[in-house]
């Protein structure tokens, strides 16, 4: 072998032993989290600066937020990024969780063809609309996956006391985005969270026919898996994100993301 034959061996070596040490490097966090962080394109400008600073890629799950911390249950993940407290809570008080801490908040909305057949335009409560849309046997698309927005829409049926039963009501077993589609496609009506409807709105003739109640608020929280229940979790680098999602960087880059002009999350971090 002549020399420079010598040198190109030696150069592809040291390259390989590089790349897997640059791979080796390289720690990954595992985050289980509901579709609406997805759908939006929040996590695609938030993710970046965390796995920057910390020299790891964050590998996304996003399915509901009941998915989601079952995925925690299981030590399937390291942290997950949801929105139903009374779920959150007791992934916490039953011992899977630890350092639950807010992040940001939007709110609920019903969501509806122009024309509107079941009047919900007219509810004075979110309530209200719902008993018009069963009413009117107008077509619903559930979200059916045990998500935070499947839970909100399943408390609101039970304050009118609403069996969901019947030709009009589908339970999509979907994320949001797909949800929306659907209602779309079969111009009915939905619950969604804004922040999703925002990115989707552009894809869709559906419009935004109530909004405002205080029941439709929307809040986000970030939780460490316990690594007291499953060891093999990493705790540190999932406290790191944490960090990063309340600190003035993460809290900025939520503020500040927006589609077409409008905001979809407002950082609420303590």
């Amino acid at each position: 072998m002549n020399s420079q034959n010598s040198l190109l061996a030696f150069i592809l070596v040291l390259l390989t032993i590089l790349t897997i040490g640059s791979a080796q490097a390289e720690e990954r966090l595992r985050m289980s989290t509901t579709t609406s962080t997805e759908n939006s394109g929040l996590l695609k400008v938030l993710l970046p600066p965390f796995e920057k600073s910390c020299d790891c890629k964050v590998d996304v799950i996003a399915v509901g937020t009941g998915k989601a911390l079952k995925l925690g249950e299981m030590g399937d993940v390291d942290v997950v990024f949801v929105h139903a407290r009374a779920l959150e809570d007791k992934f916490v008080a039953d011992g899977f969780g630890v350092n639950r801490k807010d992040v940001m908040y939007n709110d609920f909305v019903i969501i509806g063809p122009s024309s509107d057949p079941a009047g919900v335009k007219g509810a004075k409560t979110a309530a209200e609309a719902f008993s018009r849309i069963a009413a009117k046997n107008a077509v619903f698309i559930s979200r059916g996956d045990e998500s935070g927005t499947h839970e909100k829409e399943k408390e609101l049926w039970k304050v009118e006391g609403i069996a969901q039963k019947g030709s009009w009501y589908i339970e999509a077993g979907q994320g949001m985005g797909e949800v929306i589609n659907m209602a779309t496609e079969k111009q009915g009506y939905t619950l969604a969270d804004r922040g999703t409807y925002i990115a989707y709105k552009k894809k869709s003739d559906l419009l935004l026919l109530y909004e405002g109640d205080k029941t439709l608020f929307n809040p986000y929280g970030v939780i460490s898996v316990d690594p007291q229940r499953h060891p093999h979790v990493k705790h540190d680098l999932a406290k790191k994100l944490t960090e990063f999602l309340t600190s003035k960087e993460g809290q900025g880059i939520i503020a500040e993301f927006k589609v077409n002009g409008e905001q979809l999350f407002f950082p609420n971090a303590r």
